[in-house]
């Protein structure tokens, strides 16, 4: 049995799948690692593709779309390889790119997961907006990233070149794991769909007392919005809501319950810039979101016991404060 299984979620991709698969294959595939394409239900032939251009890369076909998280547990579920990587399909890998965060997990037990360095497929000199060098949460449970705040990406000079990291979570666009891990913490939450997925994970690797790294070692380059663009109305509702159940989900009651409440007001000024700017779709998006986290935080009723969240780096800072009113746009952690 091989060691490695990466994976790449399918779901109407062919464009992407023509552009990026070829070359994965080619820096992937070997005695230690397979390619495997999962499709969500697609209907525009990218499998079919898959079969007859790419002849060593396997294949799984689900009957429909059951979004990033569910599929990505279907595939891990039918895959069965010690270390799985989740990898997006617009993203464009290096050689031997895979070969860093395998010996990293192999030889450090106490790391649940691992990023590479993930810079911009368009402009390679700068970071990518989701996950650049490693994901962290402020104060208030904002995600941001080394070489990232906000809209605000940093050009790559090798300034997070220090080997490995500990960060608070890897981006779901290029994320190496242990499958039984993953397994045994349940894989990404079907209730999510899409986006903040893999933030969840992470958090719940930390709260089982394990590490989340990045290392600048490797580095891939992706694209990014390939499903849903940064501004899209949907993706404000579901980065918005799938925050909230993160942290009702992550943190003890009491400290979530208070947490919840000081977010309602960041959410509510967020809202109203919305409004300024006359953006009433993304407006409507961040109500919705509270409209319906409301209801689905029913569905989690078991708690940590200790908040693991306020130790990890970054979270001392308050990033709505310094980049807004203090002008930052690079935060030291």
């Amino acid at each position: 049995m091989k060691k490695l299984g990466v994976i790449i979620l399918n779901w109407n991709g062919k464009k992407l799948l023509e552009k990026f698969l070829p070359s994965i294959a080619a820096n992937t595939i070997c005695d230690l690692a397979d390619l495997i394409v999962a499709d969500n239900g697609s209907d525009d032939g990218s499998l079919e593709w898959v079969r007859h251009n790419c002849k060593g890369v396997i294949t799984l076909q689900f009957d429909r779309n059951y979004g990033f998280a569910e599929g990505y547990n279907r595939a891990i579920e039918a895959c069965d390889y010690p270390y799985v990587v989740l990898l997006n399909s617009d993203v464009e890998t290096t050689d031997g790119w895979w070969q860093p965060l395998l010996k990293i997990l192999e030889e450090n037990h106490d790391i649940g997961a691992i990023q590479p360095k993930i810079l911009a497929y368009n402009n390679n000199k700068y970071f990518e907006y989701a996950g650049a060098a490693g994901g962290y949460l402020d104060k208030n449970g904002y995600p941001f990233c080394r070489g990232r705040l906000f809209d605000k990406v940093e050009e790559d000079s090798g300034q997070y070149d220090d080997g490995l990291s500990n960060i608070t979570w890897a981006s779901g666009a290029c994320l190496m794991t242990k499958r039984d891990l993953y397994l045994k913490l349940g894989g990404l939450d079907p209730l999510f769909f899409a986006h903040m997925e893999e933030i969840d994970y992470c958090c719940r690797i930390l709260n089982n007392g394990l590490r989340i790294c990045a290392t600048s070692e490797s580095k891939v380059y992706h694209i990014g919005g390939a499903s849903l663009n940064q501004g899209n109305p949907k993706k404000t509702y579901l980065n918005f809501r799938n925050n909230l159940l993160l942290l009702h989900k992550n943190l003890p009651e009491k400290i979530g319950r208070r947490k919840l409440i000081i977010r309602r007001l960041y959410d509510s000024l967020a809202f109203i810039m919305f409004v300024l700017k006359m953006d009433f779709a993304n407006a409507k998006a961040i109500l919705s979101a509270h409209k319906d986290f409301k209801t689905m935080r029913k569905n989690y009723t078991v708690y940590p016991e200790k908040d693991i969240l306020c130790k990890q780096p970054g979270a001392n800072h308050n990033i709505v404060i310094e980049h807004y009113l203090l002008g930052k746009n690079i935060i030291k952690i």
